[in-house]
């Protein structure tokens, strides 16, 4: 199973549009996490209308309607053995493994975004993961646009950044 990971879509803002390379990577997965930060309600239509089901978090941006209809954290497993959970903000880099390794103790990895920097940081047994995919449309201090993939097969994940330049 192949699901693809955004956040911190910021849309629509201008002339903003998800690239080609992000859209592709959509559509081609099993399904789709958003680590908050659409925006506007026609952000979280846009991706969801792509066609693998979403499941998302809402942002500390994200219009009241967004709001409304997302949770603020999501916890889900798209296989047996695999429990994923979604946040926006998993707070300050310092500590953040276990504070989120504690709010989450079932899980095996925490996908989150906010800050759009890419991270992937396991804890030392290897057993927990804690990963941003960045942001496909504003990089801020990144050097790139970026997203990740998932890859769940046989109770395990595989998390990888794809750099959508």
């Amino acid at each position: 199973m192949q699901i693809a990971i955004v956040g911190d879509t910021h849309m629509p803002k201008g002339s903003r549009s998800l690239p080609a390379r992000c859209l592709e990577l959509i559509a081609a997965s099993d399904a789709v996490i958003h680590t908050g930060d659409f925006t506007g309600l026609e952000t979280v239509d846009l991706i969801a209308g792509i066609g693998p089901p979403v499941v998302a978090v809402h942002g500390n941006v994200d219009h009241a309607d967004v709001v409304e209809r997302l949770p603020a954290t999501v916890t889900f497993e798209p296989e047996s053995g695999v429990r994923l959970a979604v946040i926006h903000d998993a707070g300050p880099s310092r500590g953040r493994l276990e504070r989120m390794r504690a709010r989450f103790p079932d899980a095996a990895a925490v996908l989150f975004g906010h800050s759009h920097i890419p991270l992937h940081e396991r804890s030392p047994q290897g057993r927990f993961e804690i990963f941003n995919p960045g942001s496909p449309t504003e990089r801020r201090r990144s050097p790139r646009h970026s997203m990740g993939i998932a890859d769940v097969e046989a109770g395990s994940i595989r998390l990888r950044h794809v750099d959508l330049g």
